[in-house]
């Protein structure tokens, strides 16, 4: 290709930051073809279908780029289980498999460059307790640590949820505290969520 091609992709590592659309490079004058190659010569990381990481734009990915990823490819993912806790500080090892879930009906694909576990929750199940992350590159979905450690339980990763649960700093408490309505509802507020949500999710028991 023609130097002016690198050059002109050179001009958008201060407009845009890291990440870009197959539609903005489009609209920057870059052809299919052109796109094609600077993929092919690793100037351009296919991130999903119609996004791409400039990789040569002097700037790092974060640290929790594959949450801004998978939202690039589905924006209704939500980051959920090991993972969630996970980037909101509450795990202290990265789970090798990001953990992701929409609701059933949607069957949009999430195909990334990195192994992606994923989750169909019912839709009243789907919509308790997400947050939205803004952040310099992009923004995503995430559910909060307490919902994030009823889920494990619901799913049966009792194991998980009892490492979580100690590392997220409940210190002597209990998780079987939140599984039977006999189990008192103790401080701090985040104990109150768990309780909470262990209701919503009909994991307590009588």
């Amino acid at each position: 290709m023609r130097n002016s091609t690198y050059c002109k992709l050179e001009g958008l590592y201060e407009k845009y930051t890291g990440y870009i659309g197959t539609r903005e490079l489009l609209e920057e004058g870059f052809t299919n073809r052109q796109i094609a190659a600077l993929t092919e010569e690793e100037y351009l990381e296919k991130i999903c279908h119609g996004c791409y990481w400039m990789v040569r734009c002097g700037t790092r990915k974060p640290p929790d780029y594959k949450c801004i990823e998978v939202s690039l490819s589905n924006p209704r993912a939500v980051i959920c289980l090991e993972s969630a806790c996970f980037y909101q500080g509450a795990a202290k090892q990265e789970p090798q498999t990001l953990a992701v879930a929409t609701e059933r009906t949607d069957r949009s694909a999430i195909k990334m460059n990195f192994p992606v576990e994923r989750h169909y929750f019912s839709r009243n199940y789907y919509s308790i307790a997400q947050k939205k992350v803004d952040t310099a590159f992009g923004s995503y979905l995430i559910y909060d640590v307490e919902r994030s450690i009823c889920d494990l339980i619901r799913l049966g990763k009792m194991e998980e949820a009892e490492i979580i649960f100690s590392e997220a700093g409940y210190g002597t408490r209990r998780l079987e505290g939140i599984l039977s309505v006999n189990g008192r509802d103790m401080e701090p507020e985040g104990y109150g969520r768990l309780l909470k949500y262990a209701e919503l999710l009909r994991i307590r028991r009588i």
